[in-house]
C-alpha cells in the first residue's frame, strides 16, 4: 500500500521583516549583491527607491532624432550583421534609418531582417547618420507590445554584480505579490484626509511605476511626509519615556571648578560662559542630560567640555570622552592632562593600539575608581571595559559615530549624562529633524585675540606663488599644512600625498617635510605628529586625517590641493587647522584644471565668508544631511525620499502633525499600526547601524 502523500509546509505569510529571500528565484548569491545596496528585507525593497527616471512615453519617429541626446523609438530591421565581438544593424520607419552598433556578437542569432524592435539608447554627438550606441532592444512580435518603451522608466542604484534587469525584475515581483499584504497603512486617518494623501500602498507603487509627474509628486511628498512624521513622532516618544527618569547622578562643581576658572589666563567668552551655564544646570538635574554642544571651528569646545568633567570629578564619578581617531584622542589627552592634573585628576587614554599589559592594567584602574577622566577612540565602549561611576559620556565629533557606538559607551553607566559636540555646524533643518532630542547649545564666538583667517583661491597657473608663501612663513619659523585628495597617484587626476611630498621636496630643498596619512601605523602617525607639534617639521603633507581637532598654534597656512574635491565642511573644517595662534593665517585653495561647477561655487563660498554657519546651510543644499553629518553609513539621516533643504515645508507640517498627535494620546493607544511602525523604524535604524 503507498504511502500517503504528505501536505507541504504552508508558506510563512509574508511581511516587511521577511528576508529578500523569499522572492521566487531570488538565490543566496543575488541576495549578497542586494546587500551591497543594503537591500536585506522586503521592506528594503520596496523602498529601493530609483535614483532617476526616463521618459519613454513618448517614442520618436527616426527623423526626429538628435545626436547627442537619449531617446526611444520603434523601427523595423532593414540589414543586420554580425561581427566577432559586435553586431551592427540597420533600422528604418517611415521617415528614415539609423544604425545601430551592439559590442557583442550574439544579437544576431534572434534579431532578424524584418523584425520590429522597439529601441532605447545613447545616440553618437557626430553630425553624421544617426547611431545608436549599445542600445536597450525589444522584439515586438504580433501576439504582444513592448514593456520596453511607453512609460516612464525607473533606474535603481546598481553594483557591478547587479543589473538594472535584474533589480527591476524583483522589485516587480516584489510589488506584484506582497505590496498589498505588506504595506498596510499606518498614519491616522484624520491625517490623510487633510492633507489628502494618495495610501501607502499606491504611494509606494507609483514612485516604482509613475503614471505621470502629478502622480509622483504626490507619492513622493506622502512618503517623504512619513519619514518626518514617523521620525518626530519617535523622538517625542523616545523624549516621553525619561520624563520622570531620575537615576541619573546629580553633578555639582565644587573646589576643582573653582580652582580651574580661578586659574584661567583668559576670559570665557559669552558664548562659552552661556554654554557652560546651560550645561551645568542640566547636570544638577535627576533627568540624564542629552545635549548637544554645537561650536564653529576654534570656538573653544573643549573648554566647555572640561567645564562638565569638573563638575563629575568634583561629585566623586567618572568621565569618558570618546573621540572618532586616535590622532584626535591623543590631542584630547595631551589637552586635559595639561588642564586636569595640576588639579589632582587622573586622566587615562584607552585606544585600540594599547599593548596587552598596559591596557590590562588600565582597565583595572578605571573599574576600581582610580581614574577619573578615560579618553579614547571606539576601544571605550568595547565589552571588557568597565566603570566604577560613569556619569558623565562627552562624544566628540559625534556625528562621525554611529547610533549602536555611542548607545554601546552611554550603557556602561547608569543613566549617564550626555554631552554631544561637534565642529560641524548643523543647519536649523537638520536639528529640527534628526536631533529633535537632543538640547542645543551653540559656540558662535571665536575667543580674543584670535584673528580672521585669510583664505584665497588660486589657478593651477599661480602655483608659483605658493613656495614664496611657504618661504615667507618658515623664516618667521611658522609651519604649513599641505592636504591632498589622495595617498598615491591613482586613475583620477587628482594631486597625491606621496606624489606632492616628492614635489615639494626637490622645490624647497631647504625645508624640513614629513608625510601623515590614514594608512600609516599609528605609532608612526603619532610619531609625526608629535614632531610637528614641537616645530620640528616645517611642512606637514597630509590627506584629510588631520581634518578634525589636531590643534597647532604655530601652524599659520595651510594649502588645499584639489580643493574643489572636497565639501564645504570639509574645507571649513581643514580651514580651521590654522588660525589657532596670534600669527596671522592664510588658507590657499588650490584649483585642479577640471574643476567643476560646484566645485567652482564651494571655493567662492569658502572665499567670501568664514561663518561655518553660513557654509553649513550652502552644503546641506549641495550634498544632502547625510553626506554632511557623515552618517550615511549609520542610517541616522539616511532620509529613503526626504530632501531636508526642499522638503522644509513638509517637514514643519510632519512636525506639527506628530506633536498633535502626541500630546492627545502620548502613548498612541487608539493608533496602533502607527506606534508599530515606529517602534520598526527606530528599531531598525540600530539594526543599519549595526551592520555599519
Amino acid at each position: 500500500m503507498p504511502a500517503p502523500k504528505k501536505n507541504p509546509e504552508p508558506k510563512p505569510e509574508a511581511s516587511l521583516t521577511s528576508p529578500i529571500t523569499i522572492l521566487d528565484g531570488l538565490g543566496p548569491k543575488t541576495a549578497r549583491s542586494f546587500m551591497k545596496l543594503g537591500v536585506f528585507l522586503l521592506e528594503d525593497i520596496f523602498f529601493l527607491l530609483p535614483r532617476r527616471y526616463e521618459d519613454r512615453r513618448y517614442p520618436k519617429p527616426l527623423s526626429d532624432l538628435v545626436p547627442g541626446e537619449t531617446a526611444c523609438t520603434i523601427a523595423r530591421v532593414s540589414d543586420i550583421d554580425s561581427y566577432p565581438g559586435r553586431t551592427e544593424a540597420e533600422i528604418a520607419d517611415d521617415s528614415g534609418s539609423a544604425h545601430i552598433i551592439w559590442y557583442t556578437d550574439k544579437i544576431a542569432r534572434f534579431v532578424r531582417k524584418g523584425m520590429k524592435l522597439a529601441v532605447y539608447g545613447q545616440l553618437n554627438d557626430k553630425r553624421i547618420d544617426a547611431v545608436f550606441m549599445h542600445p536597450e532592444f525589444e522584439i515586438i512580435s504580433p501576439s504582444r507590445g513592448t514593456s520596453l518603451i511607453g512609460r516612464i522608466f525607473p533606474v535603481y542604484p546598481g553594483t557591478a554584480d547587479l543589473s538594472q534587469r535584474v533589480i527591476k525584475k524583483f522589485v516587480d515581483l516584489a510589488l506584484d505579490k506582497y505590496s498589498v499584504q505588506c504595506l498596510k497603512e499606518f498614519l491616522p486617518q484624520r491625517v490623510l484626509k487633510k492633507y489628502g494623501m494618495m495610501s501607502l500602498h499606491d504611494a509606494v507603487l507609483q514612485i516604482h511605476r509613475p503614471k505621470d509627474e502629478l502622480t509622483f509628486i504626490k507619492a513622493r511628498n506622502r512618503l517623504a511626509f512619513d519619514e518626518f512624521y514617523l521620525l518626530q513622532s519617535g523622538i517625542i516618544m523616545r523624549r516621553n519615556s525619561h520624563v520622570g527618569d531620575t537615576h541619573a547622578q546629580i553633578l555639582k562643581p565644587g573646589g576643582k571648578f573653582d580652582a580651574f576658572m580661578g586659574s584661567l589666563p583668559f576670559e570665557l567668552t559669552e558664548a562659552q560662559r552661556v554654554a557652560g551655564y546651560e550645561i551645568l544646570a542640566d547636570l544638577e538635574k535627576p533627568d540624564p542630560m542629552n545635549r548637544l554642544l554645537q561650536g564653529d571651528v576654534g570656538s573653544g569646545k573643549t573648554l566647555v567640555a572640561v567645564i562638565a568633567m569638573l563638575a563629575a570629578a568634583d561629585s566623586g564619578a567618572q568621565a569618558a570622552f570618546m573621540a572618532p581617531t586616535e590622532i584626535l584622542a591623543q590631542q584630547h589627552y595631551i589637552k586635559l592632562v595639561k588642564y586636569l592634573e595640576p588639579l589632582g585628576l587622573r586622566v587615562a587614554l584607552l585606544t585600540g593600539s594599547l599593548k596587552a599589559r598596559e591596557r590590562k592594567k588600565l582597565l583595572m584602574d578605571i573599574f576600581c575608581g582610580n581614574v577619573d577622566i578615560v579618553i579614547g577612540t571606539h576601544a571605550i565602549f568595547s565589552q571588557d571595559v568597565d566603570f566604577m561611576n560613569l556619569a558623565l559620556v562627552i562624544v566628540d565629533e559625534q556625528h562621525r559615530f554611529g547610533v549602536l557606538q555611542r548607545g554601546a559607551l552611554i550603557s556602561k553607566g547608569k543613566y549617564p549624562h550626555v554631552l554631544a559636540m561637534t565642529a560641524t555646524p548643523i543647519p536649523r533643518t537638520l536639528i529640527m529633524s534628526v536631533y529633535g532630542d537632543l538640547e542645543v547649545s551653540v559656540l558662535n564666538e571665536l575667543p580674543a585675540g584670535r584673528k580672521r583667517i585669510q583664505t584665497i583661491s588660486l589657478r593651477p597657473q599661480q602655483f608659483r606663488k605658493i613656495p614664496k608663501m611657504i618661504r615667507e612663513h618658515a623664516a618667521r619659523h611658522e609651519q604649513v599644512y599641505w592636504v591632498c585628495p589622495l595617498i598615491d597617484e591613482g586613475e583620477r587626476d587628482l594631486a597625491s600625498v606621496n606624489d606632492t611630498c616628492a614635489k615639494l621636496r626637490d622645490i624647497l630643498p631647504e625645508l624640513k617635510i614629513a608625510v601623515l596619512h590614514g594608512r600609516m601605523p599609528v605609532n608612526e602617525k603619532s610619531a609625526v605628529m608629535n614632531e610637528f607639534s614641537a616645530g620640528n617639521i616645517d611642512i606637514l603633507v597630509a590627506t584629510v586625517v588631520i581634518e578634525v581637532g589636531v590643534d597647532v598654534p604655530n601652524a599659520s597656512l595651510i594649502v588645499i590641493e584639489d580643493a574643489g574635491q572636497f565639501g564645504l565642511a570639509q574645507l571649513h573644517q581643514l580651514r580651521g587647522r590654522v588660525g589657532r595662534g596670534k600669527a596671522q593665517s592664510t588658507c590657499v585653495l588650490l584649483e585642479n584644471q577640471d574643476i567643476t561647477p560646484d566645485g567652482k561655487a564651494r571655493l567662492e563660498a569658502m572665499v567670501r565668508t568664514s561663518d561655518g554657519f553660513e557654509l553649513a546651510e550652502q552644503d546641506l543644499q549641495q550634498r544632502g544631511a547625510g553626506e554632511i553629518c557623515g552618517t550615511r553609513q549609520h542610517g541616522v539621516t539616511d532620509f529613503r525620499v526626504a530632501d531636508l533643504v526642499r522638503d522644509e515645508k513638509i517637514l514643519t507640517l510632519a512636525r506639527d502633525e506628530a506633536r498633535e498627535l502626541m500630546t492627545d494620546d502620548p502613548e498612541l493607544k487608539n493608533e496602533p499600526e502607527m506606534k508599530k511602525e515606529i517602534l520598526h523604524r527606530l528599531g531598525r535604524v540600530l539594526e543599519l547601524a549595526a551592520t555599519s
